[in-house]
């Protein structure tokens, strides 16, 4: 196999408990992650020059040793002494730094496209367990579906399938520093948690309601002052027929999770008219068939 592509898919939270800071700098949370159909397309190709090159339809991006993707694959040539090289080229679709995992995401289809190219013979554990060394969301992001995140996010436990839903996905044109708002958290006492367990009941029974009833993220409480326009975007979705809206990771972005689509859509034609931003989509939830293909890419 000389060249291989994949689908990196995004990520959204229903749920982001902290639960508090650890002795090493990282936090300790409980989260359930979901992957939806929103996804940046990786091309990997070998070389038979040693160097690793990466190339991306964002000019703005960074293309050395500073992107994930780069560290993903340095790090099993490193390991496994590979000869040859690879081109590794990004086509982002998923915004860059909304609280989506998009580069996680990127270094995942990086390490699970060189395992099969090179055919190095890793278990999805195996890369899960090299994933963590370039961050706590990507082995997440190798595993997919509907998980439960505990520890700083590595240690993963499948859950029910999220029932079938559109999903809303609206990033605004502005940035949030994920290390400024967990410094900002760890300031101040976290009033309200969310119920991560009332989801995982949801889960369970399949009740798309229940699950948004309970959905809930700590860092909303710190990043929605700083950009009150998250808040505009989720009282959209409400306003439109959302069963829940909130915003995913440290955010800026905002999801809804509509029962029809048409609902979807009209919210997402109401966003672009407030001008609140322009990035938005209105896409679907991604399941894993666990029986089939672990990696599901």
């Amino acid at each position: 196999m000389n060249q291989i592509e994949l689908k990196a898919l995004a990520k959204i939270n229903l749920g982001l408990d902290v639960l508090g800071k650890r002795a090493d700098g990282y936090h300790d949370v409980r989260m359930i992650m979901q992957s939806v159909y929103l996804y940046d397309t990786v091309r990997l190709e070998r070389t038979d020059e040693p160097e690793i090159s990466v190339a991306s339809n964002l000019r703005f991006l960074p293309t050395g040793e500073d992107n994930i993707a780069y560290k993903a694959a340095k790090l099993l040539k490193d390991e496994f002494g590979i000869s040859g090289g690879v081109r590794i080229t990004l086509n982002k679709h998923i915004p860059v730094a909304a609280g989506l995992a998009g580069g996680s995401s990127n270094a995942a289809a990086v390490l699970f496209g060189m395992n099969r190219m090179f055919r190095l013979g890793l278990s999805q554990q195996e890369l899960m367990d090299r994933g963590v060394k370039l961050g706590a969301d990507v082995p997440y992001c190798i595993m997919r579906g509907t998980v439960l995140a505990e520890g700083i996010g590595e240690e993963l436990k499948v859950l029910p399938p999220m029932p079938k839903c559109a999903v809303l996905i609206a990033k605004p044109p502005v940035s949030v520093s994920t290390k400024t708002v967990y410094e900002a958290l760890d300031s101040r006492e976290i009033a309200s948690h969310p119920d991560i367990d009332g989801i995982i009941d949801g889960l369970e029974t399949g009740d798309l309601r229940k699950i948004a009833g309970c959905m809930g993220n700590v860092l909303e409480d710190v990043t929605i002052p700083m950009h009150p326009v998250i808040e505009e975007i989720k009282q959209v979705m409400k306003d439109a027929g959302a069963a829940g809206a909130m915003m995913s990771g440290s955010g800026p972005t905002v999801f809804g999770l509509f029962e029809s689509r048409a609902r979807a859509k009209e919210a997402q034609k109401i966003i672009r008219e407030k001008a609140l931003t322009r990035q938005v989509y209105v896409t679907n939830i991604h399941s894993v068939r666990r029986n089939q293909d672990v990696h599901g890419f």
